[in-house]
């Protein structure tokens, strides 16, 4: 980065650097004591001082050119220089003078590393090296000592080493970490010519005869931080400086350079054929804003904080004047920059390495026994270094068609993309128009790599980044490197596109035929596959604008299916998908689906077994690619249900689905589960319970609050735990007197011990007992280890025999995560009457925090309303926490007054605890 930078810091107006000088030299000879530790603690002094008002004023100055990096960090390293050349100057003619120093005393300060590049953010390393003629002498090594003290009584952060330059050839030989610094090496004062030696003679003795060598290791050490970090550019949280795309790789392709044709600046790679002019103004841009991101980083956290966090990615896209607009944040317009920026550091760093590649720097692998070797290829097409490359550029771009052809050849092939190939396509995304696009055969290449290739996503992810997605595509252009600022979403929403069709070619492949029995199934059986990639691939297309991006991703399909080849009722069929994709997750995951009217409800909207069958296949690569860990076998299970159930009613009548059939089902196969029981103790169990009860719980649970409630005392709390590892969750079933507020007494005990719930049901007995289920996962969302359980039992217990209060208990355990912070989920809550016959549901979409199912359960029992069931669904920071109630008198709310009191209640106690946690 290194260059002359715009004069818009002026150093003069940062640090006066002589009268700084003059002040300290006037002041350590008015001192009376010649003592080392007082003139020492003047020195510190004065200089702490000039360090805190220039960074004071430099950060002004960056925060009215917030983008301009290269300014800051050629002021930043001026500074930084200044502070240490004036630090060793008083070291040496104040507290160990020497006027005649021998030939053995000429040292020489040097920069190395990041500093030696002039390359300083706010908290920076300070890389320093002390060239020694011979061996460190007496004064030298007291010279380096206090030189160094006052450094670090600055505060500063100062690596260092004292070498001869045998000692630096000897070591930069054995430790390639030595050699990069050394390469970066920068004279600071001292011995110039002792400087200038070192650095012949690494040219000569060193560099010059290691470069394969060198390349290879810092490939090897590029390959394992991506490894250690994440190997993927779009991580919502990335590291600026280590990570896919950051700094540091940019950095990597000018060591290398620099190694091997002694270059000074990233604009010399232009002259030497590695990049074009406007592959290097692509660099240049992209370097400017990694650096500009890190250094408010620094500057926010006060630390050398190179994680943008999301609690820190609001301030620095504030800090560089991002705002909200076009319905998305400004933290989203901003992360959605930084991405497009860190895939055209991969797009360069491709073309870097190919090139090297050429050159035969870079070492070929062994097993590419074919490299080099023509191939007769299609479309114009040849094979140089093991990639895809064009014989004819000019031939090939004259039928347009060809870029799209391009793509499909390396899926046929396995080859990668020649860097040559990715610059002429990148060059010409201009002739992708809209005869392209209405084009037949561009629709069957375009259909082809979709529907008739192994692994898609290889040809889609590449075509996104070079810009042809969307080019061919633009509606798809908006949505590249776009941020949903969530915890919930682990990637771009250009990348969770390719990650869903990722899962259903691996589907296809039948790779997951275990894990996902059901839709497996649903594939082999056979589905409009032409109906379902296209549906995947515009599902979130809508996503970043004002209006809800079903709706508007369904209109946006209406337009571009057509285009893409599909017929009239596979269009009508794909808007409909893309415009109701939420709809099969939402249901099962927000509602009750044990009750009947939930999939009548869902089957009438869905109307036919064949969109069924599309939007199951389309919901489960949904959630799968939202990212790792979000697909579990409780959604998994949530998920059969509906579809079963759903399947029955769209094959055998909706009437089926009715209260009576499922009462009767329900007591039938009780029945037969208790089947060694005394009868009379059968009748009464059967008797016991109102008609919700059997319908909303399946065999097993009924099972054991069967046996829970055999003989029990009126006094007496029963509770039974129970790892379910099939619903990747545990069930804690409870049996006592029932008496009001007994769901957030539940609920509260399983705050305290940390328990995420995920559904609870609470039923009365006809002889005054509360029987409740409780299925809860730990805070990773699987089931409780064994060895946990006795402890959560405990808990639980002391809560409802009232031994612990849980809202006092909660007060101090229900934060929000620092990190989390800066996430906006606003509250919206709902009444339904038409959902369920018996219940009215309220709906609670609102910011997630530890104690907040108990608060809300509170607020109802306080406002005397039965809780029925609950259904909790989270989306990260996100809670969707959906009950089924009835007034006192067993009545549904449909007094819009009392909706509105209610909704008031529960307002306040959200904005109650939302207060409590962020204190």
């Amino acid at each position: 980065m290194r260059e002359n930078a715009p004069a818009l810091f002026p150093q003069e107006d940062l640090l006066d650097l002589d009268a700084l000088r003059a002040r300290i030299f006037q002041a350590l000879d008015a001192a009376e004591s010649n003592d080392g530790k007082v003139q020492r603690g003047i020195i510190v002094t004065e200089l702490k001082a000039a360090m805190k008002l220039g960074a004071e004023r430099l950060e002004a100055m960056f925060a009215k050119h917030p983008r301009d990096a290269r300014s800051f960090v050629s002021a930043n390293s001026w500074m930084t220089d200044a502070f240490v050349t004036l630090v060793l100057q008083l070291v040496q003619s104040h507290l160990h003078p020497n006027p005649n120093p021998s030939e053995g005393e000429r040292i020489a300060v040097l920069a190395v590393g990041g500093y030696g590049r002039a390359e300083m953010a706010p908290h920076s390393d300070i890389d320093l090296l002390f060239l020694v003629p011979w061996k460190v002498t007496g004064w030298v090594e007291k010279v380096i000592e206090s030189s160094l003290y006052i450094l670090w009584d600055m505060r500063l952060k100062v690596g260092h080493a004292s070498r001869t330059i045998n000692e630096c050839l000897r070591l930069g030989r054995e430790d390639v970490t030595i050699r990069t610094a050394l390469l970066e090496q920068r004279f600071l004062c001292g011995n110039a010519e002792l400087a200038q030696t070192l650095r012949a003679r690494l040219w000569s003795e060193l560099f010059a005869k290691t470069h394969a060598d060198f390349v290879e290791a810092k490939l090897a050490e590029r390959a394992e931080r991506h490894s250690k970090i994440g190997n993927q550019r779009y991580m919502l949280e990335p590291n600026v400086k280590e990570g896919k795309g950051g700094l540091r790789d940019l950095q990597t392709l000018y060591w290398i350079a620099k190694y091997i044709h002694e270059v000074d600046q990233a604009e010399e790679l232009v002259g030497l054929g590695f990049f074009r002019a406007e592959e290097y103004e692509t660099f240049r841009a992209a370097e400017t804003f990694l650096w500009a991101v890190r250094c408010h980083l620094h500057h926010l956290a006060g630390r050398p904080v190179e994680q943008l966090t999301f609690d820190l990615q609001v301030g620095v896209a504030e800090r560089m004047g991002y705002s909200d607009h076009g319905g998305r944040r400004g933290v989203e317009h901003f992360m959605q920059d930084y991405f497009r920026h860190a895939t055209h550091v991969g797009d360069l760093t491709r073309i870097f390495l190919t090139e090297l590649e050429a050159r035969h720097v870079k070492r070929e692998p062994i097993l590419r026994h074919f490299l080099n070797k023509r191939k007769t290829m299609r479309h114009g097409l040849k094979v140089v270094q093991n990639r895809l490359d064009i014989e004819d550029p000019e031939a090939f771009v004259a039928d347009p068609l060809n870029m799209l052809r391009l793509f499909e050849e390396g899926l046929v092939t396995g080859f990668l993309l020649h860097p040559n190939a990715m610059r002429l396509i990148a060059a010409n995304l201009h002739l992708i128009d809209e005869d392209v696009r209405v084009s037949a055969e561009a629709q069957k290449i375009f259909l082809r790599m979709m529907l008739k290739h192994a692994n898609p996503e290889r040809a889609l992810r590449r075509m996104n980044e070079l810009g042809v997605l969307g080019a061919f595509i633009p509606e798809f252009e908006p949505i590249v490197a776009m941020m949903q600022f969530n915890v919930y979403h682990h990637y771009t929403v250009d990348e969770h596109t390719i990650q869903c069709i990722s899962h259903l070619s691996q589907i296809e492949r039948k790779e997951l035929e275990e894990e996902l029995p059901v839709v497996s199934r649903i594939l082999e059986q056979g589905v409009n596959r032409r109906v379902l990639y296209v549906a995947l691939l515009l599902h979130d297309i809508g996503k970043g604008r004002p209006e809800d991006h079903s709706v508007l991703g369904a209109q946006i399909a209406r337009r571009v299916a057509p285009r893409l080849g599909l017929k009239k009722a596979e269009c009508e069929t794909v808007e409909w998908l893309v415009r109701y994709h939420l709809l099969m997750a939402d249901t099962a995951q927000k509602r009750d689906i044990s009750d009947p009217r939930t999939v009548r409800d869902f089957a009438k909207l869905v109307k036919t077994r064949e969109r069924l069958d599309l939007l199951t296949v389309l919901t489960v690569c949904d959630i799968r690619g939202v990212g790792p860990g979000t697909w579990n076998n409780w959604k998994a299970q949530l998920l059969r249900t509906l579809y079963r159930e759903t399947a029955n009613a769209l094959e055998n009548g909706l009437e089926a689905l009715n209260r009576e059939n499922r009462t009767d089902e329900a007591k039938r196969a009780l029945r037969e589960a208790l089947e060694g029981w005394p009868r009379a103790d059968l009748r009464t169990e059967i008797a016991r319970h109102y008609p919700p009860y059997w319908q909303g719980l399946p065999t097993d649970t009924q099972q054991v609050f069967a046996r829970m409630l055999q003989g029990i005392a009126a006094d007496e709390i029963r509770v039974d735990l129970h790892p379910d590892p099939d619903r990747d969750a545990t069930r804690i079933c409870f049996v006592l007197s029932d008496h009001p507020g007994i769901f957030a007494r539940f609920a509260g005990a399983l705050a305290l011990v940390g328990a995420n719930i995920v559904d609870a049901r609470t039923y009365t007995t006809k002889d005054g007992f509360a029987t409740a289920v409780f299925w809860i996962q730990d805070a990773e969302g699987h089931p409780y280890d064994a060895a946990r359980l006795p402890r959560l039992r405990k808990m639980i217990e002391k809560t409802l025999a009232g031994e612990v209060v849980a809202g006092e208990a909660l007060a101090d355990r229900d934060k929000v995560k620092k990190r989390e912070r800066a996430f906006r989920v606003p509250t919206n809550i709902s009444f339904d009457n038409e959902g369920s016959e018996i219940y009215t549901i309220i709906e609670v979409d609102t910011r997630d925090r530890p104690g907040l199912l108990f608060d809300l359960a509170r607020t109802l029992a306080d406002a005397n309303i039965y809780i029925a069931s609950a259904v909790i669904a989270t989306y990260g920071v996100q809670a969707v926490d959906t009950f089924y109630v009835k007034d006192m008198f067993g009545l549904k709310l449909h007094a819009r007054p009392k909706q509105e009191a209610l909704e008031r209640k529960l307002r306040a106690a959200i904005a109650a605890g939302a207060q409590r946690a962020a204190s």
